[in-house]
């Protein structure tokens, strides 16, 4: 049985425990490595394959564990010149703001 019908599609995370218990005992039966059945299937190996690592650990997973995948980027201080703070309002500029510009909000900011 296959998930996705199109092998062009990006493979798709493994959402839960269940998921991957099922998925991973479908690629068991199909005989195909475990990454082959994935790409087959329109599934992220990566994510199938790391489920089988915490299900195979020795301390019970809980049921509703999920994975949530973590995209880095870069910091806010890295992309911002300066940064003013006036009570719970926060104005945040490149450093190369126009600098009549940024006069202009500051001005705004402190009428707030």
């Amino acid at each position: 049985m296959r998930l996705h019908a199109e092998a062009t599609m990006t493979p798709r995370k493994v959402a839960n425990r269940d998921e991957a218990v099922r998925f991973l005992n479908q690629a068991d039966v199909s005989g195909l490595p475990r990454a082959t059945w994935a790409r087959q299937n329109g599934i992220d190996a990566r994510s199938l394959n790391l489920w089988r690592v915490i299900l195979n650990r020795k301390d019970r997973v809980p049921s509703n564990l999920r994975l949530v995948e973590l995209i880095p980027h870069a910091s806010d201080s890295a992309r911002t010149g300066v940064r003013v703070r006036r009570g719970e309002l926060v104005v945040e500029v490149d450093a190369d703001f126009d600098e009549q510009a940024l006069a202009r909000v500051l001005a705004v900011v402190a009428r707030c």
